[in-house]
């Protein structure tokens, strides 16, 4: 009989190929996030919710002791949470009130005594005294106890996606280890900026990040967990991450709206011990800026003399142009809802207001139509059907083409290339030059940890994207091959490897 001292997050399904990751992560994934918008119960069907439990202790390896057992006795999927000895009880509350939409039951059993007289506001199951009947009292179930055959399921990809998370019961659960792991990387969202339909909530943010979890432990063997939060209150975000620091190895933001998120991952990184990045803004400007880089060798063009417009001032537009002009970029116009962002314009926020003051070089006002015109380069990190022919046709020589909104990009590639596009990219898996931060946050994450780096700066960015630009020979460059592809497994590993000898301890 093994002793087990440890356990590791994985998929619930192999994700070998571009099918399997279309179904796992996007653009499959959304259906299901869909379906728990319109219906919150349907969490339990797609996400792994139904056999997920939170085991939350003063303690760490006593939390982790009582999540092994669940996992070896009762096939329960328990994640090992650690608080202060010296929190709040109205803290506490607050925490397991916003946390507990990730669960089906909340483990309070071993801090009984602190818990007793506390009021839990959820619909789910609250353990605080011993039960006789654990699994009956959790109403955890066990879902995919063998690997599925997803050949089998049929329909488009949405379809099949919906499928999968139905029959899997979501795509990530734990596996237990002989051996002691690093503390999981927390995937958080508050759900305001959920691939491309925006607010749509917490819950219904699970099974994105189910697949992030699934993914880095694909592609670099990272531990990982969903951890979104029901608030959408910033300071009460940021409290209970703070709460839970000692639970996690790194803290992973994802899809938290602009800018609200510029606040939640600048205090985070000032006032937590671990690594905090937000996905959205980090990884998404790296992958963007190696896609760049190849285009432009492609196309025979400097950064530093192409005009370049991007369609939304979000989280990751707006980390996509501040990397661009650390990179050398000389002209970049933002343009968001209220149009093109320029110095001084009313409904700037202060970081609109700060990139205002170093992109727009020329003072350019108008509609996308009038901006587009001989741009040299389009990035898309707005909403699908945004971009058309016409304005694809307005473009400098050899136009570049960046349409990266999820599900639905601003233009679809076959318009594009009509449209006169010489290369053209999307986030997405069933297209050539698919511009996704799965090429990023693996390596970035395992890279962090491994060389104890706690900050990510722009230099480190940089770095990434020119090494992730680089792992395309020369010689191997075309207009539908413009960077590895996504499942790469040797690129997580070199960028880690590359982050610890230039930037680590």
């Amino acid at each position: 009989m093994p002793q087990y001292n440890g356990f590791k997050t994985i998929p619930k399904v192999s994700i070998n190929d571009h099918d399997a990751l279309s179904l796992v992560y996007t653009p499959g994934v959304g259906s299901s996030c869909l379906q728990i918008e319109k219906n919150p119960e349907a969490a339990t069907v797609y996400t792994n919710k139904i056999n997920s439990v939170a085991v939350i202790a003063f303690d760490y390896e006593e939390a982790l002791k009582r999540s092994i057992f669940l996992k070896s006795v009762l096939l329960i999927d328990a994640y090992p949470l650690v608080v202060k000895k010296d929190i709040l009880k109205v803290d506490l509350k607050l925490a397991v009130e916003n946390i507990y939409i990730n669960f089906c039951a909340i483990d309070l059993s071993l801090i009984q005594d602190f818990v007793s007289d506390i009021d839990f506001r959820v619909d789910i199951p609250v353990l605080k005294t011993p039960v006789p009947d654990l699994k009956d009292f959790f109403g955890a179930i066990a879902r995919n106890v063998f690997m599925l055959d997803i050949s089998k399921l049929k329909g488009d990809v949405k379809e099949r996606s919906l499928q999968l998370h139905e029959l899997a019961g979501g795509v990530v659960e734990t596996q237990l280890t002989e051996q002691k792991r690093k503390k999981p990387v927390a995937v958080v969202s508050d759900g305001t900026a959920v691939l491309g339909f925006g607010n749509i909530g917490a819950l219904a943010a699970i099974p994105v990040m189910e697949g992030k979890a699934a993914l880095h432990s694909e592609m670099a063997d990272m531990d990982a967990m969903s951890f979104c939060i029901k608030t959408q209150n910033k300071d009460d975000l940021i409290k209970i991450v703070q709460l839970f620091e000692d639970s996690f190895s790194a803290i992973h933001l994802e899809d938290i709206a602009a800018p609200a998120c510029f606040d939640v991952e600048n205090t985070l990184s000032e006032t937590l011990n671990i690594p905090v990045l937000h996905d959205d803004q980090h990884c998404t400007a790296i992958i963007v800026l190696a896609g760049i880089l190849n285009s432009l060798a492609i196309v025979d063009k400097k950064l530093e003399h192409t005009k370049i417009v991007i369609t939304g001032a979000g989280a990751a537009g707006s980390a996509i142009a501040k990397l661009l002009l650390h990179a050398g970029a000389k002209n970049v116009i933002l343009y968001d809802i209220n149009g093109v962002v320029y110095k001084g314009r009313q409904t700037n926020d202060k970081y609109l207001e700060e990139l205002a003051q170093v992109t727009n070089p020329n003072d350019e006002r108008g509609s996308l139509d009038e901006i587009i015109k001989n741009a040299d380069i389009f990035i898309g990190v707005s909403k699908g059907g945004l971009l058309t022919k016409q304005m694809v046709e307005k473009m400098e020589y050899k136009p570049v083409i960046f349409a990266l909104a999820n599900p639905e990009p601003e233009i679809l590639p076959d318009a594009a290339k009509d449209a006169g596009a010489y290369i053209v990219a999307t986030g997405r898996s069933d297209y050539p030059n698919q511009i996704n931060n799965l090429l990023v946050f693996p390596g970035l994450f395992k890279g962090l940890l491994d060389g104890h780096i706690k900050k990510v700066t722009d230099d480190i960015k940089l770095e990434c994207a020119i090494m992730i630009a680089s792992m395309v020979d020369e010689d191997e460059l075309t207009t539908d091959f413009i960077i590895p592809d996504a499942l790469n497994r040797l690129l997580p590993l070199q960028m880690s490897q590359a982050i610890v000898n230039k930037f680590g301890d």
